[in-house]
Protein backbone atom coordinates (compact mmCIF):
# COMPACT_ATOMS: atom_id res chain seq x y z
CA UNK A 1 0.00 0.00 0.00
CA UNK A 2 1.13 3.54 -1.03
CA UNK A 3 1.82 6.44 1.11
CA UNK A 4 -1.58 7.79 -0.81
CA UNK A 5 -3.28 5.26 0.29
CA UNK A 6 -3.25 5.63 3.67
CA UNK A 7 -6.08 7.73 5.38
CA UNK A 8 -6.43 9.83 9.16
CA UNK A 9 -8.17 7.47 11.97
CA UNK A 10 -11.36 9.23 13.28
CA UNK A 11 -11.83 8.88 16.97
CA UNK A 12 -15.40 9.51 18.28
CA UNK A 13 -15.32 9.85 21.98
CA UNK A 14 -19.24 9.75 23.03
CA UNK A 15 -19.89 11.20 26.82
CA UNK A 16 -22.88 9.29 28.88
CA UNK A 17 -24.46 11.41 31.44
CA UNK A 18 -26.13 10.36 34.44
CA UNK A 19 -29.26 10.44 35.49
CA UNK A 20 -29.45 13.17 37.96
CA UNK A 21 -27.13 15.45 36.25
CA UNK A 22 -29.34 17.92 34.60
CA UNK A 23 -30.20 18.95 38.08
CA UNK A 24 -27.02 20.60 38.81
CA UNK A 25 -26.91 23.29 35.91
CA UNK A 26 -26.85 27.09 37.33
CA UNK A 27 -29.25 28.98 34.75
CA UNK A 28 -32.30 28.43 37.46
CA UNK A 29 -30.40 29.94 39.67
CA UNK A 30 -29.93 33.17 37.80
CA UNK A 31 -34.16 33.00 36.79
CA UNK A 32 -34.59 33.27 40.35
CA UNK A 33 -32.23 35.81 41.14
CA UNK A 34 -33.79 38.20 38.80
CA UNK A 35 -37.03 37.45 39.63
CA UNK A 36 -35.98 38.41 43.67
CA UNK A 37 -34.70 41.38 42.41
CA UNK A 38 -37.86 41.97 40.29
CA UNK A 39 -40.02 41.87 43.47
CA UNK A 40 -37.54 43.86 45.89
CA UNK A 41 -38.04 46.50 43.30
CA UNK A 42 -41.80 46.21 42.97
CA UNK A 43 -42.03 46.37 47.00
CA UNK A 44 -39.90 49.29 47.00
CA UNK A 45 -41.82 51.14 44.34
CA UNK A 46 -44.75 50.48 46.23
CA UNK A 47 -43.26 51.91 49.45
CA UNK A 48 -42.44 54.79 47.64
CA UNK A 49 -45.57 55.53 46.15
CA UNK A 50 -47.30 55.01 49.70
CA UNK A 51 -45.60 57.46 51.50
CA UNK A 52 -44.90 60.06 48.84
CA UNK A 53 -47.98 63.04 49.02
CA UNK A 54 -50.71 63.73 46.38
CA UNK A 55 -48.52 67.11 45.44
CA UNK A 56 -45.24 64.99 44.71
CA UNK A 57 -46.96 62.11 42.90
CA UNK A 58 -48.93 64.84 41.14
CA UNK A 59 -45.23 66.68 40.29
CA UNK A 60 -43.66 62.93 39.01
CA UNK A 61 -46.88 62.66 37.17
CA UNK A 62 -46.36 66.65 35.52
CA UNK A 63 -42.52 65.30 34.90
CA UNK A 64 -43.37 62.75 32.59
CA UNK A 65 -45.84 64.24 31.01
CA UNK A 66 -44.01 67.89 30.57
CA UNK A 67 -40.88 67.90 31.23
CA UNK A 68 -39.96 70.67 29.23
CA UNK A 69 -42.26 73.18 32.24
CA UNK A 70 -40.59 71.34 35.08
CA UNK A 71 -37.31 72.46 33.58
CA UNK A 72 -38.18 76.09 33.46
CA UNK A 73 -39.99 76.64 36.68
CA UNK A 74 -37.23 74.27 38.76
CA UNK A 75 -38.17 71.49 41.39
CA UNK A 76 -38.23 68.15 41.37
CA UNK A 77 -41.63 68.51 40.32
CA UNK A 78 -44.38 70.83 39.69
CA UNK A 79 -46.24 69.95 42.92
CA UNK A 80 -43.75 71.93 44.60
CA UNK A 81 -42.34 74.37 42.12
CA UNK A 82 -43.53 77.14 43.56
CA UNK A 83 -43.02 76.73 47.03
CA UNK A 84 -39.61 78.77 47.81
CA UNK A 85 -39.02 75.48 50.68
CA UNK A 86 -39.07 72.26 48.74
CA UNK A 87 -42.37 70.21 50.85
CA UNK A 88 -43.45 72.99 52.45
CA UNK A 89 -46.54 73.00 54.24
CA UNK A 90 -48.83 71.48 56.45
CA UNK A 91 -51.73 70.41 54.39
CA UNK A 92 -51.36 66.70 52.86
CA UNK A 93 -54.21 67.11 50.06
CA UNK A 94 -52.54 70.15 48.68
CA UNK A 95 -50.88 69.84 45.22
CA UNK A 96 -48.71 73.28 45.56
CA UNK A 97 -46.55 73.57 48.54
CA UNK A 98 -47.58 70.17 50.14
CA UNK A 99 -45.89 68.92 53.82
CA UNK A 100 -42.99 67.31 53.89
CA UNK A 101 -42.97 63.40 55.34
CA UNK A 102 -40.21 64.36 57.68
CA UNK A 103 -41.69 67.37 59.01
CA UNK A 104 -41.76 67.57 62.63
CA UNK A 105 -44.71 68.30 64.67
CA UNK A 106 -46.18 71.19 65.93
CA UNK A 107 -44.45 71.98 68.90
CA UNK A 108 -47.07 74.78 69.95
CA UNK A 109 -49.77 72.64 69.27
CA UNK A 110 -47.78 70.15 71.74
CA UNK A 111 -47.33 72.54 74.27
CA UNK A 112 -51.07 73.78 74.33
CA UNK A 113 -52.57 70.49 74.16
CA UNK A 114 -50.23 68.86 77.43
CA UNK A 115 -51.02 72.59 79.53
CA UNK A 116 -54.86 71.17 78.84
CA UNK A 117 -54.47 68.09 79.58
CA UNK A 118 -51.98 69.45 83.04
CA UNK A 119 -55.13 71.91 83.56
CA UNK A 120 -57.51 69.01 83.77
CA UNK A 121 -55.53 66.77 85.91
CA UNK A 122 -55.36 70.01 88.22
CA UNK A 123 -59.29 70.49 88.33
CA UNK A 124 -60.09 67.19 89.06
CA UNK A 125 -58.02 67.29 92.24
CA UNK A 126 -59.98 70.62 93.15
CA UNK A 127 -63.01 69.07 92.49
CA UNK A 128 -61.67 65.67 95.07
CA UNK A 129 -60.69 68.60 97.61
CA UNK A 130 -63.99 70.27 97.00
CA UNK A 131 -65.61 66.99 97.99
CA UNK A 132 -63.26 66.39 101.07
CA UNK A 133 -64.08 70.13 102.47
CA UNK A 134 -67.80 69.33 102.18
CA UNK A 135 -67.02 65.89 104.01
CA UNK A 136 -65.21 68.16 106.68
CA UNK A 137 -68.25 70.46 107.09
CA UNK A 138 -70.80 67.64 107.51
CA UNK A 139 -68.93 65.85 110.05
CA UNK A 140 -68.68 69.35 112.61
CA UNK A 141 -71.92 70.02 114.42
CA UNK A 142 -70.48 73.71 114.67
CA UNK A 143 -70.70 73.86 110.79
CA UNK A 144 -73.33 72.41 109.57
CA UNK A 145 -75.05 74.95 111.66
CA UNK A 146 -73.84 77.35 109.36
CA UNK A 147 -73.39 75.46 106.09
CA UNK A 148 -75.75 77.05 104.00
CA UNK A 149 -73.41 80.42 104.54
CA UNK A 150 -70.52 78.29 103.00
CA UNK A 151 -70.70 77.73 99.01
CA UNK A 152 -68.18 75.83 96.98
CA UNK A 153 -67.98 75.67 93.35
CA UNK A 154 -65.12 75.02 90.95
CA UNK A 155 -64.11 77.96 88.42
CA UNK A 156 -61.83 78.54 85.55
CA UNK A 157 -59.49 79.71 88.00
CA UNK A 158 -60.01 76.91 90.93
CA UNK A 159 -62.03 76.02 93.99
CA UNK A 160 -63.92 78.99 95.30
CA UNK A 161 -65.21 78.70 98.70
CA UNK A 162 -67.62 81.48 99.43
CA UNK A 163 -68.37 82.49 103.36
CA UNK A 164 -71.49 84.93 102.81
CA UNK A 165 -73.65 87.04 106.04
CA UNK A 166 -77.19 86.01 106.51
CA UNK A 167 -79.76 88.75 107.37
CA UNK A 168 -79.41 87.32 111.45
CA UNK A 169 -76.31 85.69 110.94
CA UNK A 170 -73.39 88.25 110.07
CA UNK A 171 -69.64 87.19 109.69
CA UNK A 172 -68.93 90.68 111.03
CA UNK A 173 -69.98 93.34 113.18
CA UNK A 174 -71.76 95.77 111.86
CA UNK A 175 -69.00 98.59 109.99
CA UNK A 176 -66.03 96.62 111.31
CA UNK A 177 -63.70 93.94 110.34
CA UNK A 178 -63.94 91.89 113.71
CA UNK A 179 -64.53 88.12 113.34
CA UNK A 180 -67.81 86.52 114.51
CA UNK A 181 -66.50 83.07 116.85
CA UNK A 182 -68.22 80.89 114.27
CA UNK A 183 -66.06 82.90 111.08
CA UNK A 184 -62.72 82.05 112.98
CA UNK A 185 -64.31 78.56 113.28
CA UNK A 186 -64.82 78.30 109.23
CA UNK A 187 -61.55 79.94 108.64
CA UNK A 188 -59.74 77.65 111.03
CA UNK A 189 -61.53 74.11 109.24
CA UNK A 190 -60.68 75.53 106.20
CA UNK A 191 -57.20 76.87 106.67
CA UNK A 192 -56.66 73.02 108.31
CA UNK A 193 -58.08 71.23 104.97
CA UNK A 194 -56.48 73.36 102.73
CA UNK A 195 -53.16 72.59 104.01
CA UNK A 196 -52.96 69.33 102.36
CA UNK A 197 -52.59 71.26 98.93
CA UNK A 198 -50.09 72.85 97.24
CA UNK A 199 -51.90 75.83 95.23
CA UNK A 200 -51.75 79.26 96.04
CA UNK A 201 -54.86 81.09 97.54
CA UNK A 202 -56.19 84.40 97.00
CA UNK A 203 -58.82 86.09 99.51
CA UNK A 204 -61.07 88.86 98.42
CA UNK A 205 -63.30 90.78 100.62
CA UNK A 206 -67.06 92.05 99.97
CA UNK A 207 -69.72 94.49 101.09
CA UNK A 208 -72.69 95.64 99.80
CA UNK A 209 -73.92 98.78 98.48
CA UNK A 210 -74.52 100.50 101.93
CA UNK A 211 -72.13 102.99 101.46
CA UNK A 212 -70.58 104.83 104.62
CA UNK A 213 -71.61 108.53 104.31
CA UNK A 214 -68.38 110.21 104.64
CA UNK A 215 -68.37 108.89 101.07
CA UNK A 216 -64.89 107.37 99.08
CA UNK A 217 -62.60 110.32 100.58
CA UNK A 218 -62.76 109.16 103.79
CA UNK A 219 -63.48 105.23 105.40
CA UNK A 220 -65.33 103.56 102.71
CA UNK A 221 -66.30 100.04 101.81
CA UNK A 222 -63.21 100.11 99.75
CA UNK A 223 -60.97 100.17 103.60
CA UNK A 224 -63.58 97.65 104.99
CA UNK A 225 -63.85 94.87 102.52
CA UNK A 226 -59.51 95.18 102.47
CA UNK A 227 -59.95 94.96 106.69
CA UNK A 228 -62.33 92.22 106.63
CA UNK A 229 -59.99 90.41 104.04
CA UNK A 230 -56.74 90.76 106.12
CA UNK A 231 -58.54 89.96 109.14
CA UNK A 232 -59.40 86.81 107.25
CA UNK A 233 -56.35 86.24 106.56
CA UNK A 234 -54.74 86.16 109.70
CA UNK A 235 -57.57 83.60 110.51
CA UNK A 236 -56.40 81.28 108.48
CA UNK A 237 -52.78 81.74 109.41
CA UNK A 238 -53.67 81.46 113.31
CA UNK A 239 -55.28 78.25 111.86
CA UNK A 240 -52.26 76.51 110.71
CA UNK A 241 -52.10 77.41 107.05
CA UNK A 242 -48.49 78.31 105.78
CA UNK A 243 -48.92 81.79 104.74
CA UNK A 244 -46.86 81.63 101.51
CA UNK A 245 -49.82 80.09 100.07
CA UNK A 246 -51.65 83.28 100.73
CA UNK A 247 -50.81 85.16 97.18
CA UNK A 248 -53.22 87.88 97.27
CA UNK A 249 -55.19 89.81 99.55
CA UNK A 250 -57.86 92.52 97.58
CA UNK A 251 -61.05 94.21 99.16
CA UNK A 252 -63.32 94.48 96.30
CA UNK A 253 -66.09 96.70 98.37
CA UNK A 254 -69.26 96.23 96.54
CA UNK A 255 -67.65 96.21 92.74
CA UNK A 256 -68.22 92.43 92.52
CA UNK A 257 -72.14 91.51 93.70
CA UNK A 258 -73.30 88.09 94.58
CA UNK A 259 -76.56 89.16 93.84
CA UNK A 260 -76.81 92.15 90.96
CA UNK A 261 -80.14 92.61 91.32
CA UNK A 262 -80.28 93.81 94.81
CA UNK A 263 -77.07 95.29 96.11
CA UNK A 264 -78.12 95.40 99.50
CA UNK A 265 -78.84 91.69 99.89
CA UNK A 266 -76.57 90.00 102.62
CA UNK A 267 -75.41 87.50 100.29
CA UNK A 268 -72.87 90.60 98.66
CA UNK A 269 -71.31 90.69 102.15
CA UNK A 270 -68.64 88.11 102.12
CA UNK A 271 -65.25 86.51 101.74
CA UNK A 272 -64.21 84.55 98.34
CA UNK A 273 -61.42 82.29 98.95
CA UNK A 274 -60.09 81.09 95.62
CA UNK A 275 -57.43 77.81 95.62
CA UNK A 276 -56.09 78.39 92.48
CA UNK A 277 -54.72 76.48 89.45
CA UNK A 278 -50.99 76.73 88.61
CA UNK A 279 -52.01 78.57 85.15
CA UNK A 280 -54.23 81.39 87.17
CA UNK A 281 -51.49 81.55 89.71
CA UNK A 282 -48.82 82.14 87.05
CA UNK A 283 -51.23 85.07 85.47
CA UNK A 284 -51.54 86.75 88.87
CA UNK A 285 -47.50 86.83 89.32
CA UNK A 286 -47.15 87.62 85.83
CA UNK A 287 -46.20 84.44 84.34
CA UNK A 288 -49.16 83.40 82.64
CA UNK A 289 -49.42 83.78 78.41
CA UNK A 290 -49.74 87.02 76.61
CA UNK A 291 -53.28 88.33 75.64
CA UNK A 292 -53.20 91.20 72.62
CA UNK A 293 -55.53 93.59 74.02
CA UNK A 294 -55.53 96.79 71.60
CA UNK A 295 -52.65 95.52 69.66
CA UNK A 296 -50.12 95.22 72.75
CA UNK A 297 -49.41 92.02 74.42
CA UNK A 298 -50.30 91.93 78.08
CA UNK A 299 -49.75 89.79 80.56
CA UNK A 300 -52.85 87.06 82.48
CA UNK A 301 -56.51 88.18 82.04
CA UNK A 302 -57.37 91.55 81.81
CA UNK A 303 -59.24 92.43 85.79
CA UNK A 304 -62.79 92.90 85.81
CA UNK A 305 -64.34 96.39 85.41
CA UNK A 306 -64.60 98.06 88.65
CA UNK A 307 -67.83 100.37 89.43
CA UNK A 308 -67.46 102.79 92.18
CA UNK A 309 -69.82 102.19 95.18
CA UNK A 310 -73.25 103.76 94.75
CA UNK A 311 -74.18 106.50 97.35
CA UNK A 312 -76.98 105.40 99.98
CA UNK A 313 -77.90 107.03 103.22
CA UNK A 314 -75.12 108.35 105.50
CA UNK A 315 -74.99 104.69 107.54
CA UNK A 316 -71.97 102.68 108.21
CA UNK A 317 -71.36 100.30 105.64
CA UNK A 318 -71.47 96.37 106.46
Amino acid sequence: MSKDDKKPTIVIKRIKKGGHASHHGGAWKIAYADFVTAMMAFFLLMWLLGSTTKGELQGIADYFNTPLKVAMHGGSGSGDSSSIIMGGGRDLSRTLGQKSMTEKPDRKRTINLQAAQAQKREIAKLEELKGRMQEAIDANAGLRQVANQIRLDVTTDGLRIQIVDEQNRPMFDNGSATLKGYTREILSEIAHTLNDVDNRITLSGHTDGLAYGGGLRGYSNWELSADRANASRRQLIAGGIDEKKILRVVGLADSVPLNRADRLDPSNRRISIIVMTKTAADAAVGDGPKLEINGAAQLGAAPPAITPPATLPANPGK
